[in-house]
């Protein structure tokens, strides 16, 4: 693949960066981890021609700059001011510079080349709303526990995979995109029904969303309690004395067959917590209680306010990492249980399992084989990597959750070692990073069941390693569910970074994020970043319960979403943005 095009109109420079890449010498560590190529190889030992492949383009398609599509010409907003409140049209969100690492140069625009443009999504938590082991009941105590828009996560994917498939482009630079990255909590309770729909949406396919009864949906938003809210009944429940629509037909449409174009750009993974243990918090794997509860045909709908704020207290306080209280409360409300259909599967995933999906051929898609993971992540039992993303820039894909449970996460030195040296040997290649926790999220030091003696270090690590490496421009991340952008800027004779953290798909408003780098020529870089919405129009019908119809109401269910913070989005320095930082 050549190198992406620059923005200006002058011919392209050949900088000491490409020389090495072309020549070969730019080499990635030989080690556990490494997607290097678009094949399931064992690690390799340099990088060629970079393997995140854009979108083809011709003369007559050429790029340019553009706004359509994405949050800087519209974004979706409410048309009226109280009770449940209907979304269309809302103006955009302006560009922000930002100068607090370097001082933007005029002229920029004009000069600059396109290193790297790229998408990330993250926080889907595509979710298997029938699973037994799910903690809907925890809303008798938080009404933020459990949201009234669950059921439509498949569609809700599949609509921002649309979006990101009619995208010109890169927004900023006009160049093309390379690929697209997930940052971590892929699906929501670590659930191979979950997994499955997940490898679909991204790769293409279709999808049934519902396990147990084939004919029917067997969950909460059926019960008759008025804790939930009963879409198809007439009963005043606790969310239609908010204004909550009576749908009829809702659950039947929320659980039948969908298809996924899947992604036309290469696709890459990193793992979260939701995706590692049981409720995103429970490192439960090899206890077979839960295990066959997971598969089993008995499923917790209520428990007394008072019992769901004692689990809550020990998850907020972390300090039952494997789920004793959790499976203690289960065990005590066996006979309030509700029959629903068992599954097998609703199985309980591994790490292992995590990997072997994405290897899988069926979920190829645009690829690369394994989506950044290969068969040495799988022999070691890895989840972090690296790849090239162009001739310039490498990404480094890492595994922040902390496997002896809970949701903050952390890294094990093994791993810290790992990056370091990935980064010194290529000190001639920009370098992006990618985690699923942020740096203030990263302060779960837990030891690993499986690796007692590697110690676990926090975020103020890891800032510390990349902040002395001059080539990382970026650490890109997820977790908190909102638009925050932070500044690392490093003390005398080490490197300042941006650390950009992008808001879910799972909580309103529901993005993604367009991350470009360019090189502006004047000793300055600028990371441009431009969020964007599903494809779903922002106005919804009740009457439309089609796929399209109800991606659209996926999104003004969550604004509604009781207890829903409207400040995810974030300040507008953290949502579109140009980044400016010194060159390394």
């Amino acid at each position: 693949m050549s190198r992406i095009r620059s923005v200006a109109t002058s011919a392209q420079g050949v900088n000491r960066r490409t020389v090495l890449a072309a020549a070969g010498a730019v080499s990635l560590s030989a080690g556990v981890g490494y997607a290097l190529r678009p094949t399931d190889s064992e690690a390799a030992t340099a990088a060629q021609a970079p393997v995140a492949d854009s979108r083809q383009t011709t003369a007559e398609t050429a790029l340019a700059p553009y706004t359509k599509g994405t949050t800087l010409a519209s974004v979706a907003a409410p048309r009226n001011s109280s009770g449940y409140q209907r979304l269309g049209d809302g103006p955009g969100w302006a560009r922000v510079v930002r100068s607090e690492l370097a001082t933007p140069k005029s002229g920029r625009a004009g000069r600059r080349t396109t290193l790297a443009a790229f998408v990330q999504l993250t926080d889907l938590h595509l979710q298997d709303v029938q699973h037994p082991l799910r903690g809907e009941f925890l809303r008798s105590n938080s009404v933020h526990a459990w949201r009234p828009h669950e059921a439509l996560t498949v569609q809700g994917a599949i609509s921002l995979v649309e979006r990101v498939n009619a995208l010109k482009g890169a927004p900023v630079t006009g160049a093309p995109l390379h690929f697209v990255m997930t940052t971590g909590d892929n699906t929501d309770n670590n659930a191979h029904s979950e997994l499955e729909w997940f490898m679909k949406v991204m790769s293409g396919g279709r999808i049934t969303p519902n396990t147990g009864d084939p004919r029917h949906y067997e969950g909460v938003q059926n019960s008759g309690l008025q804790l939930y809210w009963q879409p198809e009944s007439t009963a005043r429940d606790h969310d239609k004395q908010l204004g909550f629509p009576h749908l009829k037909g809702f659950l039947a449409a929320a659980v039948r067959e969908v298809r996924s174009p899947g992604l036309d750009l290469p696709w890459y993974s990193t793992v979260g917590n939701h995706d590692s243990l049981l409720l995103g918090c429970y490192g439960v794997h090899g206890d077979p209680w839960l295990a066959e509860a997971a598969i089993g045909g008995k499923k917790l709908m209520s428990v007394p306010a008072a019992e769901a704020k004692k689990l809550q207290d020990a998850i907020h306080n972390a300090t039952d990492p494997h789920g004793a209280g959790y499976r203690d409360l289960l065990k005590a409300h066996a006979r309030s249980m509700r029959s629903v259909t068992p599954d097998e599967k609703r199985a309980l995933y591994t790490p292992a399992d995590y990997l072997k999906a994405h290897l899988d051929p069926a979920y190829q898609g645009r690829g690369p084989v394994g989506h950044g993971y290969s068969s040495a992540n799988l022999d070691a039992g890895t989840q972090y990597y690296a790849f090239r993303i162009s001739d310039d820039v490498i990404g480094i894909s890492l595994d922040t959750t902390d496997p002896g449970g809970m949701p903050n996460g952390s890294l094990g030195t093994a791993q810290l070692t790992w990056l370091d040296k990935t980064l010194k040997d290529n000190k001639d290649s920009y370098a992006v990073v990618f985690s699923h926790h942020t740096s203030t999220t990263m302060d779960n030091t837990r030891p690993d069941p499986a690796h007692p003696g590697d110690k676990r270090v926090g975020g103020a690590a890891v800032i510390s390693l990349l902040s002395s490496h001059a080539n990382v421009l970026a650490w890109v991340n997820g977790h908190v569910h909102e638009n925050v952008i932070t500044p690392h800027k490093a003390a005398s004779g080490g490197r300042s970074f941006w650390e950009i953290s992008t808001a879910s798909h799972v909580d309103y408003p529901h993005l993604g994020r367009i991350i470009e780098l360019a090189d502006n020529k004047d000793g300055t870089v600028s990371v441009f970043t431009t969020l964007i919405e599903s494809a779903a129009p922002h106005r919804t019908d009740f009457a439309d319960l089609s796929q399209t119809g109800l991606a659209a109401l996926y999104r003004e269910l969550a604004y509604n979403a009781p207890g829903a913070s409207k400040a995810l989005a974030g300040a507008a320095a953290a949502r579109n943005t140009e980044l400016v930082l010194h060159k390394g």
